[in-house]
Order: C-alpha cells, then sequence, then structure tokens
C-alpha cells in the first residue's frame, strides 16, 4: 500500500468499523448553514439541485454526497459547516433525484456517471474563470469523482481533490455487502433507492420491468434491473466493470488525497489500490480503522473529536497557501 496514516486513532469507545459508521449518522449534532438554492438546468431537459454556502468571490469546494445521500446527511452538513467556517463557500451538488424532488428523466444517476460532475464545473468555471475550486467526495460520490479526474475532463479547473471512504471497485463492493452485518447497510441503501423509484413513477413513465421493484434486496438486483438499463449498460457486470474508478487512478493528474480505513465496512481489502496503480499526484492515507465515513477520535464519548473535516480542509489549506 502507499501511506499509511499516523495521524488519525480511533475513538475506543468507538472500537468497530460498525459503531465508527453508524455514530455520525446516530448522534452528531447538525450544524446551522446559511444556504442558497440554485435550480441548474441541464440540456437534456433535466435539472440539478445545488445547495451554496458562503457569498463573495471566495474560494469554492465542490461536495459530491454519496449513494441516497443529499445536504442533509451527517458528512455534507459536517464539511459544509468546515467551508463556512473557513469563510470560503461551499456547493453540495445533488446527483438527479437526491434533492427531495424526482428529476423529470427516467435516468438518475451512478457510481460512474461523470458527466453532470462535469457540466456543474465548466458551469462555475465559466461564472469566475480564476477561482480556486477544490473537490471532495464520499463513497459513491467519492468513485465519481477519482473517475471524472481520470478521464481527464475537469482536471484544468481542480487545484486539488479529496476522495472519502472509496468503492474502489463496484462488483466487489456489492459482493461484500451480501456477507454478516453488511447486509443491513445494503438493506437500507436498496430500500431508499426503491422508494425512489416508487415516487418517481408517480410523475413519469419508466421504460422498465418495475414488477419485481419491491422486491430487489442486493444492490447487485437493483442494478441490474434498474441502473444498468435506464444509464444504457448491457447488466450490472458492465455497469461495474465500466465505472468503477480503480482503473483511472493511474491518470490522475489532479493533487488528489484518498481517506480510507482498512476496516471500511463497504469496501472489502483486496480491492484497495496498490502503489503502482496511483499516478504520483494521488496520495493515499490508509489508517487500520474508521469504518465507512467515520474516522472519530477523542478520549471521551462526550467529547468526540471529529477528525475527517480537519484533514480534508488541512489539505486543501495547504494547496491554497501554494496558489497565494
Amino acid at each position: 500500500m502507499n501511506n499509511f496514516n499516523i495521524d488519525f486513532r480511533a475513538a475506543w469507545w468507538l472500537n468497530s468499523p460498525h459503531l465508527q459508521t453508524l455514530w455520525p449518522m446516530w448522534f452528531r449534532r447538525k450544524h446551522r448553514l446559511n444556504v442558497n438554492l440554485e435550480r441548474l438546468e441541464l440540456d437534456d431537459g433535466d435539472f440539478l439541485d445545488l445547495t451554496w454556502i458562503g457569498k463573495g468571490n471566495a474560494t469554492i469546494v465542490l461536495v459530491l454526497h454519496g449513494l441516497s445521500g443529499n445536504v442533509n446527511t451527517s458528512y455534507a452538513n459536517a464539511i459544509l459547516h468546515a467551508i463556512q467556517s473557513m469563510h470560503w463557500r461551499g456547493v453540495l451538488m445533488h446527483f438527479r433525484g437526491c434533492s427531495g424532488v424526482p428529476n423529470r428523466l427516467a435516468r438518475s444517476y451512478h457510481g460512474g456517471q461523470t458527466e453532470d460532475l462535469s457540466t456543474v464545473i465548466h458551469t462555475i468555471r465559466k461564472r469566475e474563470p480564476t477561482t480556486p475550486i477544490y473537490l471532495v467526495g464520499y463513497s459513491l460520490g467519492a468513485n465519481v469523482l477519482l473517475k471524472a479526474l481520470g478521464e481527464g475532463k475537469i482536471n484544468k479547473h481542480i487545484t486539488a481533490a479529496v476522495a472519502v471512504s472509496v468503492p474502489f471497485e463496484l462488483a466487489k463492493t456489492a459482493e461484500y455487502m451480501c456477507v454478516g452485518l453488511r447486509r443491513v447497510y445494503q438493506k437500507i441503501l436498496v430500500q431508499r433507492m426503491v422508494r425512489s423509484i416508487q415516487e418517481k413513477i408517480k410523475h413519469i413513465s419508466m421504460p422498465i420491468d418495475l414488477q419485481n421493484l419491491a422486491k430487489y434486496s442486493t444492490f447487485f438486483d437493483f442494478d441490474d434491473a434498474i441502473t444498468a438499463p435506464l444509464h444504457g449498460f448491457r447488466n450490472a457486470d458492465e455497469y461495474y466493470s465500466q465505472s468503477s474508478c480503480r482503473q483511472y487512478l493511474k491518470k490522475i493528474q489532479t493533487p488528489t488525497l484518498i481517506l480510507q480505513a482498512k476496516d471500511d465496512p463497504f469496501t472489502p481489502l483486496d480491492a484497495l489500490p496498490e502503489t503502482c496503480e496511483l499516478s504520483k499526484h494521488v496520495q493515499l492515507e490508509l489508517s487500520a480503522s474508521g469504518g465507512h465515513v467515520g474516522f472519530i477520535a477523542g478520549k471521551k464519548p462526550w467529547r468526540p473529536v471529529y477528525w475527517l473535516e480537519n484533514r480534508i480542509m488541512d489539505f486543501f489549506k495547504m494547496h491554497q497557501d501554494q496558489i497565494t
């Protein structure tokens, strides 16, 4: 492996990957944010909902949420608060259909869909030709981020990027989530995706077989029946093989930090990239513990230390100092 993170030590009272993963969802206090909403109309007739914080011409951090996430997800709220505290600007890009309003088209988003991210970045850059833009993605959003950087569509516009808790190989993640307690996470996430489709079909027709929709219980089932046909893939296997970011890591030309825990319950160890797979611009910090988008330290349960946002913002500040 590349770099083993020596800065993070998991809290003794959150000493399992599941506790690290679940604590922020259940117990982390939400911060109050001063937000502005923007609806970005797309050329295909659909739209993207953006949530902005901050004003003026300050540095921008673009945030990509994970599967079924949104601006209210704990990690999204936390990083936007950290950005707000820096007096920078932040913008969370809701993937299609994730803002609480069904999108207009049958298609929505998936782990390899980088076109919408490219559209948002080029829109910002057209408005503000010289403003530094940083990029941070979580989980499935991290896969999108790394794939987009590897494709080279956005490199010249991004100063630096951070990817957190990455599912480097989607097929391995889908298989891994079918074992043990990980099945609980999978069931919850699949149910959310099913509910999203059920809400959408109240408004538009869908060119797929929806009779067994409520019976889907695994990522593979859902992706094979819904995600793949809606987005032009033959099946889930083709979707996974073409959309996984691991094959793009060598091509990344933007300074990029990957924060990953070896005990991430969403990503098996054999999906983690070797040093030879990383471009010289990619820094992998691999910690022994931290769970999935957890990374919670601290000696006392009533005073948790949320290490993740500090590490992300320190990385961005380091690159900001280099360009000022």
